[in-house]
């Protein structure tokens, strides 16, 4: 009787192990992102990318014949959230992959977890550059491709000669504009200040008062996404201040949110809703169909989610599996032509993209004053060649 209870285990071990059972069952993707603390104004958005782009593969069949399934844990925006956030991703749920925009420091915090577990990470926010990992692709922008199209229209178009850098103190803000200055110098300009405030800070007066005495021809500002491009700019113009100014944090949705205080902002992204693809008309009226009136502005922290989850599916579909090691090989090799174009992380674990120039409009639209097709993510991560 005892042999047959352990031979009925060995069976039911078995089929648990069988190629059918593993295809009913779903590939897990974790969204770690910032559901409260900065990026609470933006993750919504980015959950909805995320939702749409799983419903869709889902429809059509999945991927290997398995469905996907999101699940979403709020990192707070900072380390000590993503910290908690990964682990519980990784060692609790067994996702199968992270894919997420999250700030530098909730990042930096929680890729030690990445290596460790063994999963593969496409990171979806725009950053300062320069993080490396072998598990980690990123199909968002870079400095070097951010950067010049502002500072070369303000040379160019409004005769800026002096600025004055404005960011919050952690990676990003620093990182920015490290190089927004290096960049500034390169071409002949003067940084007549540099202030930064904690990320979770917000009073902007003190180093709004040492902008006006400065007097620079043209201010550009690197803060974390969301909650503080909301509250310097509202004080900015609070103050009466009326320089040419870039934001290189904000994206179109959190613009919108900001209504009049942000007309006349430029900003640099690499996805405007106004792109004018039928890729894009098609995202657009997918998600308008899907959450209606509840619909976040898409934008270039949302958009680049929904990209990679194709990207991942590209991936695991070419490695046959969901095995670490094969869709690390296969990320670098696949494409997904989508709202922004083709994108592949081809370039030293990141993607060249087509950048755009565009200016905050009174209607909180933003209008596209200038393009730049397949700009090069530079040197990034050359190691992991």
């Amino acid at each position: 009787m005892l042999k047959r209870h352990f031979a009925g285990v060995a069976a039911a071990l078995a089929l648990a192990a069988s190629p059918a059972f593993a295809a009913d069952k779903p590939i897990v993707i974790g969204v770690p992102v910032g559901l409260s603390g900065a990026n609470s104004v933006v993750a919504p958005s980015v959950v909805q990318s995320a939702e749409l782009a799983v419903e869709e593969i889902n429809a059509a069949g999945g991927v290997l014949g398995r469905q996907l399934k999101l699940e979403v844990a709020d990192d707070a925006s900072g380390a000590a959230g993503a910290q908690k956030a990964f682990d519980s991703l990784i060692y609790q749920k067994k996702v199968d992959v992270l894919i997420s925009m999250e700030t530098s420091a909730a990042r930096n915090a929680g890729l030690p977890a990445v290596t460790k577990g063994k999963v593969p990470y496409i990171y979806t926010s725009f950053y300062e550059g320069r993080s490396c990992n072998k598990n980690m692709f990123v199909n968002a922008w870079v400095p070097e491709q951010q950067v010049p199209p502002v500072v070369d229209a303000f040379a160019k178009d409004k005769g800026a000669k002096t600025y004055f850098l404005i960011g919050s103190d952690y990676a990003f803000g620093r990182g920015m504009l490290a190089f927004t200055k290096s960049y500034i110098e390169k071409i002949g300009g003067k940084v007549v200040g540099e202030e930064y405030l904690p990320m979770d800070g917000s009073d902007w007066t003190a180093i709004i008062s040492k902008l006006k005495d400065a007097k620079p021809d043209a201010l550009i500002t690197s803060t974390a996404g969301g909650a503080p491009n909301v509250t310097l700019t509202k004080q900015l113009r609070g103050a009466g201040v009326a320089l040419p100014y870039a934001n290189l944090a904000v994206d179109e949705g959190t613009a919108k949110s900001m209504g009049a205080d942000a007309e006349g902002v430029y900003l640099s992204a690499s996805y405007v809703t106004g792109i004018e693809s039928p890729e894009n008309k098609t995202f657009l009226a997918a998600m308008s169909k899907k959450f209606g009136a509840g619909l976040k502005t898409p934008n270039d922290l949302s958009v680049p989610q929904y990209e990679a989850i194709y990207l991942y599916k590209a991936a695991v579909e070419k490695a046959g599996g969901t095995e670490t090691a094969k869709v690390l090989e296969a990320l670098p090799t696949v494409s997904f032509t989508g709202p922004r174009g083709a994108i592949s992380m081809s370039k030293q674990h990141h993607a060249p993209l087509t950048m755009y120039l565009g200016q905050v409009q009174g209607d909180g639209s933003v209008k596209v004053v200038g393009s730049f097709k397949d700009v090069d993510p530079g040197e990034q991560c050359p190691k992991l060649n």
